[in-house]
């Protein structure tokens, strides 16, 4: 979550005319994450997240989310649900952006995470996996592998010698990625951003699961190489594999992984490192001054990424094989 459009009270007012929510009480920016501008409001009914969609977000995939939100939500995966205005549509207007206000979760994202908390990340996965196989939409995973080479053609590192060796090494890898990458895996919804940021808990527990505009059909098997990466470092970039097994012993009580989605893991989890390091890369040489947000350091993937390609094999991420 982030702030890069500011709404006054009077905007946000004008706004809830549209729903039947109850009167706003109060509203705070919310400055976390890079992607949409977020705000929580408490009305006279309840607490809700309005979201004003920006940067990457395409207009066009905005049904498509918010449509998923409503199966999963059904499903019985807590997760955020939107709320239709009196129209009944969920997908407004405001400030000339697209805008949807979506109820509130309990519960706060782990700053420290726990072997706990990996384990229950694993099963909510594996659950949010299930559910998705009867979700009627499609989209396409716009920043996989065929989208990760202009993606780094665009941070134009080639132009300033002092990133010469940083193309050139990141141009290699997607060399290596672009010849090893699988064809066929088992395909379904992914969330395909599922960092600890966008997993709440409460009082121990896994209470939702959060912020799902990335979500896409791919490899489901992706969604858990996102999660090591994410999950499975400390401060210092250090591998901690108790907490990549657990993840993945939890997903597979719930989820068989095949042996071909196995063997594959070190491959999308070298690709998950790449993506993540991409798109922080653009962010930092692209960041809006007034942004109520910090870019994320893309080096920190950098550092993932060189110690993902001293592995090789699925058991070195705590794989039964």
């Amino acid at each position: 979550m982030a702030v890069y459009t500011h709404l006054s009270d009077k905007e946000i007012r004008n706004f809830l005319t549209e729903y039947d929510i109850g009167q706003l009480l109060d509203f705070s920016e919310i400055a976390e994450g890079v992607e949409n501008s977020n705000f929580l409001l408490t009305t006279s009914s309840d607490k809700y997240i309005l979201t004003l969609y920006e940067k990457r977000v395409d207009p066009h995939d905005l049904p498509f989310f918010l449509k998923l939100l409503s199966h999963l939500a059904n499903a019985g995966l807590s997760c955020p649900l939107p709320v239709k205005g009196i129209d009944g549509n969920a997908l407004r207007t405001l400030g000339g952006k697209p805008a949807a206000i979506v109820t509130y979760l309990q519960g706060s994202w782990p700053r420290q995470t726990t072997l706990d908390h990996c384990k229950a990340l694993g099963s909510a996965m594996a659950i949010m996996h299930e559910f998705g196989k009867s979700f009627q939409g499609t989209r396409t995973n716009a920043l996989t592998l065929t989208a990760w080479r202009p993606l780094l053609d665009s941070c134009r590192l080639h132009e300033w010698e002092i990133y010469n060796n940083l193309f050139n090494e990141l141009n290699r890898e997607l060399n290596w990625l672009e010849a090893n990458w699988p064809k066929s895996l088992p395909s379904g919804i992914i969330h395909a951003d599922l960092f600890p940021d966008n997993v709440f808990f409460k009082d121990d527990n896994l209470s939702g699961i959060i912020d799902f505009y990335f979500a896409c059909n791919d490899f489901l098997a992706y969604d858990i190489a996102v999660c090591i990466n994410a999950w499975c470092f400390d401060e210092n970039e250090l591998f901690d594999l108790e907490k990549s097994s657990c993840i993945l012993s939890a997903y597979t009580e719930i989820r068989t992984l095949s042996k071909e989605e196995i063997a594959s893991l070190p491959v999308l989890i070298r690709g998950s490192a790449i993506r993540f390091l991409l798109t922080r890369l653009y962010d930092w040489l692209n960041h809006p001054e007034d942004a109520l947000v910090k870019p994320k350091d893309p080096m920190s993937y950098l550092k993932k990424l060189r110690f993902h390609q001293q592995l090789s094999d699925a058991s070195d991420y705590g794989a039964e094989i």
